[in-house]
């Protein structure tokens, strides 16, 4: 279903710097999610570029591995589709969508993985950017914190009469409250089974629309387990939770982003996209 033969398990799990178990054990997912997490970047380049996002998994691989890039959600789950189907694992993936405090009915437009291990169902979310470092185990009421980055999932009604889960994060400053106690909602989704084809339909739509929220702006995220990088067109932030005072944050010029996506945010592109790139910067 996911190409798990045709992935290069290898380069994939080096990328990673995975050199532990490879059973499909809930200690393999956490190790392995966490590493992706804080491996892989997300990031919107190839669509300002070029309003195309290739899916298949030769491209994401070449990509994501071989350049040592980063993508969206539906490239992130692609590649780590590819890979847990390779170790063994059982799971569906699902698509959702992104709230961030917002009560509109908003497109499912983030992909996710659902993995079933002994009975439990763990939300395996890589692809968010500033993503959980763990899985989280979908139950009606689940509580994560590492002591940095906290997460609430919820069972409630996501949309009209339709039940699923909401995650939610704390609701921070100029987010709404959307439980009334400190968190907004990030994003919602079912457990209705996605595939291949699926991704193919929203990441075209995410890539090249002129209604799309990616397909013009640049985005980039790096998570680290203490702060979190961001680059929005040319305004570069870092936010660390618990530090006192507003993020990080500068205004860069155009010339400087092909560096600081090198030096950040580990992204190194080819002279040939750093000259197409200075020009989408206004």
């Amino acid at each position: 279903m996911w190409n798990g033969d045709a992935l290069d398990l290898d380069a994939y799990l080096a990328r990673l710097g995975h050199e532990g178990d490879r059973s499909p054990s809930l200690a393999t997912l956490r190790a392995l999610h966490r590493a992706h997490v804080l491996s892989v970047r997300w990031e919107n380049i190839e669509a300002v570029l070029r309003k195309y996002r290739p899916l298949d998994l030769e491209s994401v691989q070449a990509k994501l591995i071989g350049s040592r890039r980063g993508g969206t959600c539906f490239e992130h789950v692609t590649l780590y589709a590819a890979a847990l189907e390779r170790l063994g694992f059982r799971f569906v993936v699902v698509q959702g969508r992104v709230q961030m405090g917002e009560t509109k009915i908003r497109p499912e437009t983030h992909a996710a993985v659902i993995v079933d291990l002994d009975g439990k169902r763990w939300l395996s979310d890589v692809g968010f950017g500033a993503s959980p470092l763990e899985p989280i185990e979908v139950t009606d009421a689940t509580d994560v914190n590492d002591g940095t980055w906290a997460y609430r999932l919820r069972r409630q009604e996501v949309t009209p009469g339709a039940d699923g889960w909401a995650l939610y994060q704390p609701a921070g400053k100029g987010r709404p409250d959307n439980s009334g106690d400190g968190w907004t909602v990030r994003h919602t989704f079912t457990l209705h089974p996605q595939y291949p084809t699926d991704l193919r339909v929203t990441n075209h739509f995410g890539a090249s629309s002129r209604h799309s929220a990616f397909s013009d702006r640049v985005f980039v995220q790096r998570l680290h387990p203490d702060r979190l990088h961001l680059l929005d067109n040319r305004q570069l932030t870092t936010v660390t939770p618990g530090r006192p005072g507003p993020p990080e944050s500068r205004e860069l010029q155009a010339r400087e982003v092909p560096q600081v996506l090198a030096d950040v945010f580990g992204i190194e592109l080819s002279a040939e996209d750093a000259e197409l790139l200075l020009p989408k910067l206004v």
